[in-house]
Parts: structure tokens; sequence; C-alpha cells
């Protein structure tokens, strides 16, 4: 199942805790563009690779007026482990209940080995200055991720 969001569709409104503990809110990027992404787990090879591949591009991003915003299921301390581990100069949220992934469509079941589970479909989003969806990346090049998003 993916997102039932376009794009043109006001971006859903959230509120989570990043790595730090700091509560951010979609209102905290107003007047910026935002890319928030979703992907399943810290520090599992996929999500290395995308994640290495938006800090290398970071400064490209920050140019263009873009913040970067991940999100995963994961905790605050694992967060706190993966950004020191890989350098990464962006925020992850800790989306532990899902509300953010259910808010975007980005939770659902999932298959992997045959057996079912409910998990991050890994999903982009690309949010403009008025809080509008610009761009929705469903089909993400984890090692490429950048050159989708510019």
């Amino acid at each position: 199942m993916a997102t039932t969001l376009k794009v043109g569709d006001k971006a859903p409104v959230f509120k989570a805790k990043n790595e730090n503990g700091k509560t951010l809110s979609l209102t905290d990027y107003k007047g910026k563009k935002l890319v928030l992404y979703f992907y399943p787990k810290d520090d599992t090879p996929g999500c290395t690779a995308e994640a290495c591949d938006l800090r290398d591009n970071y400064q490209t991003f920050l140019a263009q007026g873009f913040e970067v915003l991940g999100v995963s299921p994961d905790n605050q301390a694992k967060h706190q482990k993966f950004i020191a581990k890989h350098e990464l100069p962006f925020s992850l949220l800790a989306d532990e209940d899902n509300a953010v992934a259910t808010a975007y469509g980005t939770w659902g079941q999932k298959s992997m080995y045959g057996k079912t589970y409910m998990g991050i479909i890994r999903t982009t989003f690309v949010i403009d200055e008025n809080g509008k969806i610009e761009n929705i990346i469903e089909k993400v090049d984890t090692k490429n991720h950048s050159a989708q998003i510019i």
C-alpha cells in the first residue's frame, strides 16, 4: 500500500521528537522547503546508503533552500548513534508510535522472505515553503536519492 497523498496536497502537520528530544513540527519549516524522508531502520544497508547520499549532498540542498529531515520508528538513542556514526548533518525524528508515518501513509504492510509485517514504506516528500507537497518519490534509489530530489 502506498501513500494516498498527492502532489499539490497540503502536507499533514506532524509533531515528533528528534534525536535530542526536541519536538519538531511541520510549522518549524514554514518559509523553507523540506525534504521529509521516511526510512525503515537506522544502520541497515539501504537506509545507511540513503542517509549518506543525503549527507554528501546536504550543502546543495541548503544552497537551494531545502532542509532535510528523516523519519523512522527508531528511538532517540538509536538516532543519536546513527547520526554520530555517519556524521549526518540533519535531524531524525523518533516516530516510535508511527503517528507521522501513518499521517503520511508510509506505514503499511510489507513482505520479505514470504512473511508479511507492518513497517515503513520508504518514501520521500518534498514540501514547499507553504506546506504543500511539491514531489513524492516512492521508488527511492538509496544510493542516488539526492539526484532524484534535486
